[in-house]
């Protein structure tokens, strides 16, 4: 199984001056501590989870481009891009730079998008959901045209391509992985099985039913599509994954969560991300290096 982690919160000590070496260290200390992952968010204003919009946040894409600076081979995403953000065009050459420039270590993560107010605050067009859900669709379909080097015209209802040249094209052949976040099983989970490669989905404890039911959908969209279920890379988000050496206040210990991953890797799930409490202090991973990490990448993935 693997693990992936997420900048989230990041307000730290030091304040602004050193959140940049401060994210380099972590971004540094996470690939020597074996995490196969990193992800930024794609946020504007921090989210109500991480202590609303008066608090530091990073632009995702440009925050990945330096992590690749200071990292040699861990894996680079945005959890994930929100739709309504950039033109597909310029989010699919953003996606390529990295992907290029990293020698081949980008995810191309992907959603509807869904905290309005900063799209208000910065002048952001947030149309209905149903409008984002057919952009996204049209938008994973300019991906796929770009990414196989197809220069005819685009004509969608959305956006209108005249020449939708990529050059270069990506380091990763065919393409860098597509990660289309959300559970919805009508929409979004048919539409993982017909443009991704990844699906992304909520996890926390207790939640394994609805796992399995969000699962089982995505199967079920494979197969009306004939699209092998196996291709699919299947991962969870856990938000606030709190880590300590023994379990106080309601946490993790080294043992529960190794347990834990166990359970989702029982499900099927290949790929774990999650934001920790204090991941800015060199004991928290640490403590993931020496006690959670070595054991959770030897847990063998149902289906795999």
């Amino acid at each position: 199984m693997r693990l992936g982690l997420q900048f989230t919160n990041i307000t730290w000590p030091g304040g602004q001056q050193q959140l940049g070496p401060t994210f380099a260290r972590i971004a540094e200390q996470a690939e020597r501590a074996g995490f196969y992952s990193l992800w930024t968010m794609d946020h504007l204003w921090q989210t109500p989870f991480a202590g609303g919009p008066e608090r530091e946040v990073l632009e995702g894409w440009s925050a990945l481009a330096y992590a690749a600076g200071r990292t040699n081979h861990i894996k680079l995403g945005v959890l994930v891009t929100g739709v309504t953000y950039r033109y597909p065009a310029l989010l699919v050459k953003t996606a390529t730079t990295l992907d290029v420039l990293s020698q081949g270590r980008t995810y191309f993560g992907i959603g509807a998008a869904w905290l309005e107010e900063e799209h208000h605050a910065y002048g952001i067009p947030f149309p209905p959901v149903k409008e984002r859900i057919a952009r996204l669709e049209e938008t994973l379909q300019i991906v796929h045209q770009m990414w196989s080097g197809d220069e005819r015209p685009y004509n969608g209802t959305y956006y209108q391509l005249d020449r939708p040249l990529n050059s270069p094209q990506p380091i990763q052949k065919p393409h860098p992985p597509i990660m289309v976040a959300g559970g919805g099983e009508r929409k979004t989970l048919r539409q993982v099985a017909q443009y991704g490669d990844v699906c992304n989905l909520f996890a926390a404890p207790g939640t394994s039913e609805e796992l399995r039911s969000k699962l089982n959908a995505l199967r079920e969209h494979c197969e009306a599509l004939g699209r092998p279920y196996e291709q699919i890379e299947k991962t969870v988000t856990l938000r606030d994954f709190h880590l300590t050496a023994d379990g106080r206040n309601g946490t993790f210990s080294p043992h529960s969560a190794i347990d834990y991953f166990a359970e989702l890797a029982e499900l099927g799930i290949e790929h774990a991300i999650f934001n920790t409490t204090h991941v800015h202090t060199p004991e928290t991973l640490d403590l993931l290096a020496t006690e959670v990490i070595p054991i959770v990448k030897q847990i063998p993935v149902a289906g795999r």
